[in-house]
This record gives C-alpha cells, structure tokens and sequence, in this order.
C-alpha cells in the first residue's frame, strides 16, 4: 500500500474515533502513537522512540518532553502532546524551552489530529516561533505528503529534511503573499503590472483604475490553471464540460471600459470544487469495478447526481454540497436514498462499500423508481 493510501486509511480512523479521545493519555495512545508507527518508527523500542525524554531547562531539573525520536544516541525530534481539541499555540513556548536544551533539529507540536513542525531556521539550535509545516491529518493536502514523508523513519535525513523546511517555510510565504495580492493588488504590484503592459502615466488615478483589472485578471490566471489540472485528471469530454462551466463566469465578463469591471453572475448549475472533487472520489472507488467513462453527473439546484450512463433511473448517489451540513445520500437494497452526514470529502471514502452496492445492483436489479429525497 502506498504511503498516501495509508494516510487516508489513517485519517478515516482517525475521524472515527477523534470524538471519544477526552484525554491526553487517550490522544497519545489512540492518535498519537499509531500515527507515528504508520511513519515507520518502532514506538515500542526506547531506545529509538523515547517517552518522557528528560530535557533540563535552565534551574529546572529534569523537565520531560513527550516523547523524543533518537537515533545513533542523539534526539533528532522532540514530540509534545496535548488532549485532543487543546489550542496548540499556547503551548509552542514549552516546546521552545525543551528544545533550546538538547541537539533536537525539530520540535512537532500535536493533539493527535493537529501537526505543528518547527525546527531553528532563523537562528541556531533556538527554534522559531512559526511552525514551517502545519496540517491536519483528516485533511492533508496532496503536495503536503512528499514533506511529511521526509519525516518517515525509513526514508529520514536530517539535512535533507532541514533544507526542505527551509523552502517549505518560503513556499508557504510565497503563496500567503500571493493570496494576498489576489484578493487586494497593493499599489507596487499594480504598477509593476503597469509597466509591463501599460503605456500612459503611473498616476494615482490611474493605479486605482488598474487595481480591479489586475485583480481579475490574476482570478482568472489562477481558474485557467485549476481548469486545466482537473482536464488532466479527469479525462472524460462530460467532466471537461462541467469544469469549462466552473469557470464561464471569470471568462465571460469582459472589462467594458477601463476601471469598469462588470459584474459577475453566479451560475447556479455550475459545479463547484467540492463537487467535482466528490465526483472523482466516486469514480476512484469504482474505477475497478466498471468503465468509469459510463460515469456521468447531473447538477441541480440542491445536489449532484452521480449516474450510471447518464440515466437518471440509475442513480448512484446525490452529492448535497450547497447547504451549510454536506451530506451524501445513497440508495439502499430498497431503492430508497439514505442520508449520510460527512463533514471533509475524505469521508466518502467511509463509504465506499455502500457505493459499490449502489452500482452492483444496477447490473442485477434495473433501474430505480423515481423518488424525492429533498427531506431526506
């Protein structure tokens, strides 16, 4: 099983049972240690994976960490736990006392579901007040799971995940400026826009004409981008279509006059991220099982459904994202939908069984009966 694979299988654990974790000791036992096994550590061996690591701190004698990572005799990680659902920021100035004491190079700060990564990138053996990597195991990002893999014990080296954290911590600066800069242009990057394309006078007036073009222009750079990441991992001409429309609203609002910008519409019946994000999880689980070409969705105002060759009287499941609760309804042995609440799109996953049953039963049984499930 590949390491991605058996973060998702973590994850939806994790989510389970997150609820009934009430304590510190249940958080290292039930999130804490087995996450770390899943990174390849022997948990079980103190010599490699140490509990209450003693890191004295100043005239205080015998101060103890969590739990610290060793390797050749030497503490590579320090680990601090908290109860899960504990703020973890006020607790970042403990772990920045233990680690001031040893020759530790990273600091992890958790509650079993949070990570906070630090180590001394801008001064040495003193660690930073920012954490370079911070996640949440129910909802790793995909281009987070080469760095946290640096961190399995299989696959660890210390200078190499050092330098990593380096451009990890520029990276993550890069791209909150550029979020910043896609949601209000400061006045130097509107001018040096300007420059490249712009051929009359930097005035004022004319910065803040600009301001708005620049920033649509920038909206629809990154929806292009998007668009064209999901062509690539989506294939099908009906998929295409449905994230063509996702973004006709950036590109079908041309600027009517500078420092006019027209207004945009929202269309109703085009998908949204999540939605077409849960359409890929479902041809995942069945890619195996049918052509997944034969796999198409319908939008309505409420939900999406998932159909087996764009026949609505074989309906595999109905996605309801544009409500506040998220919540996927799925068609029993009865033909009749049940409504299963999920709260991140991983969780559909959890239900990959019942998925499955949903479409076996088209190969055997026929279509549904029309029904309404709007109460459901």
């Amino acid at each position: 099983m590949d390491f991605i694979d058996e973060l998702r299988n973590f994850s939806s654990r994790a989510l389970k049972i997150k609820d009934a974790v009430t304590t510190e000791d249940a958080t290292k036992t039930s999130l804490v240690l087995p996450f770390f096994k899943l990174l390849g550590y022997d948990i079980f061996n103190p010599l490699e994976f140490v509990p209450e690591f003693t890191a004295d701190v100043g005239i205080k004698k015998s101060e103890k960490v969590d739990y610290a990572i060793v390797i050749d005799d030497n503490p590579i990680i320090l680990i601090e736990c908290k109860r899960y659902g504990e703020a973890l920021d006020k607790h970042a100035s403990q772990l920045f006392r233990y680690f001031g004491t040893t020759s530790a190079k990273f600091g992890i700060l958790t509650d079993g579901i949070n990570y906070m990564f630090y180590t001394d990138l801008n001064e040495r053996n003193k660690m930073d007040l920012e954490p370079f990597l911070v996640f949440s195991i129910l909802d790793i990002p995909e281009h987070l799971v080469s760095e946290l893999k640096r961190f399995a014990r299989p696959t660890l080296d210390v200078d190499t995940a050092y330098f990593a954290a380096i451009e990890l911590k520029y990276t993550n600066k890069i791209r909150d400026f550029l979020n910043s800069l896609r949601s209000e242009p400061t006045d130097s990057f509107v001018k040096y826009m300007m420059t490249e394309i712009y051929d009359g006078k930097q005035t004022q007036k004319a910065v803040d004409t600009f301001r708005p073009i620049v920033k649509r222009g920038f909206s629809q750079y990154i929806s292009d981008n998007i668009r064209e990441t999901l062509k690539n991992a989506m294939k099908s001409q009906s998929d295409t279509e449905a994230i063509a429309s996702a973004t006709t609203e950036l590109e079908q609002a041309p600027v009517a006059q500078i420092g006019t910008i027209q207004p945009l519409e929202e269309n109703a019946m085009a998908l949204t991220h999540d939605e077409i994000e849960a359409f890929v999880i479902v041809k995942s689980i069945l890619r195996d099982f049918c052509d997944i070409n034969r796999l198409a969705h319908r939008n309505s105002s409420n939900y999406v459904a998932v159909l087996l060759d764009d026949n609505k009287l074989k309906r595999i499941c109905r996605f309801w994202f544009k409500r506040k609760q998220k919540y996927i309804t799925i068609p029993d042995e009865n033909k009749k939908p049940v409504r299963y609440d999920i709260s991140h799109l991983n969780e559909i996953y959890n239900y990959a069984d019942l998925i499955k049953g949903s479409y076996d039963r088209y190969l055997s049984k026929g279509a549904l009966v029309m029904d309404d499930e709007e109460d459901v």
